[in-house]
């Protein structure tokens, strides 16, 4: 059994997003990251602070803004707009979940696409599933760099998610059948769990209950990936897998915190910097299509 070391591996992978940056800011672009966060809920602030320390370790520009639980949804679109003409900001990112006032879709559908980072607008969620994304949803593309870190077949490989949420279950399983993996999505209504699970090569967890996958729900030289975050009585951290137990018959398994949680950051910090690539790109050619270049006439 080896545990998959999701910080070391996103160490690696920002070593690499640092030079992308800086060569980036040799062009005079300085990725730029706009992160709001409305209202008090603690998950909420330390998912946001650790958005920003990210930010500042690769050198990205970062602006973060903080509104009340009582902000109108008005308010928040109308910052949302001003973000979306801002040439410094590359990427929005609305922490979720937001108070209950507010329409969640309609805030991720006023992010221009080519801003969105978290990549939760219907398009980006069309690209990803037609297979043509720029950016792609972060945790389940920081599973994937995980798994091909470690050198782990996807190609043709049974792979069962559990879990069906917008953010992590289906854009997994789309990206894993992108990588030519036969895919199946288990949830609440599921029958025999246990069983679907026993096929699976490579198992994925992401519902939010804690222990729910057991030894006995694993095949032997299962690769086992935990996206759970969940808190126990005793205030330390766990997932959703029973990790004493199925490390025991796992291959591969990913510990919480310590797994996942790292690179899902990483991953935003990537689609950042590619969004400041695709807008880049857009600027150049409007200068040389304008007659600046010498090129034109």
């Amino acid at each position: 059994m080896s545990i998959i070391d999701g910080k070391m591996i996103a160490a690696q992978v920002k070593e690499q997003l640092r030079q992308e940056a800086d060569s980036l800011k040799e062009r005079g672009i300085t990725p730029g990251l706009a992160v709001v966060l409305v209202g008090d809920d603690p998950a909420s602030a330390i998912y946001v602070r650790n958005k920003e320390k990210a930010c500042e370790e690769l050198g990205l520009y970062a602006e973060k803004y903080t509104f009340p639980e009582d902000t109108s949804q008005e308010q928040l679109l109308e910052l949302i707009d001003e973000l979306n003409e801002n040439p410094a900001i590359h990427g929005i990112l609305v922490q979720l979940p937001l108070p209950e006032q507010i329409d969640e879709q309609a805030v991720i559908r006023a992010i221009h696409p080519e801003k969105d980072v978290d990549c939760f607008h219907p398009f980006n969620v069309g690209r990803v599933m037609i297979g043509n994304s720029t950016v792609k949803p972060c945790t389940p593309e920081g599973i994937i760099h995980l798994l091909e870190a470690c050198g782990i077949e996807i190609d043709g490989k049974e792979c069962v998610v559990v879990g069906r949420s917008n953010i992590v279950g289906k854009p997994m399983a789309m990206l894993l059948l992108h990588h030519n993996a036969t895919v199946t999505i288990c949830h609440s209504h599921t029958e025999n769990l246990a069983e679907v699970c026993r096929r699976a090569d490579i198992l994925i967890c992401a519902v939010g209950k804690a222990g729910l996958i057991t030894e006995e729900m694993v095949k032997p030289g299962a690769v086992v990936v935990d996206v759970g975050m969940n808190r126990r009585e005793d205030g330390k951290l766990c997932g959703d897998v029973d990790f004493q137990q199925v490390k025991e018959k796992a291959s591969y398994i990913t510990p919480v915190p310590g797994g996942v949680g790292p690179m899902t950051i990483v991953m935003l910090m990537k689609n950042t910097i590619e969004a400041a690539k695709a807008q880049l790109t857009q600027q150049e050619k409007k200068w040389i299509f304008s007659g600046n270049s010498g090129l034109s006439g």
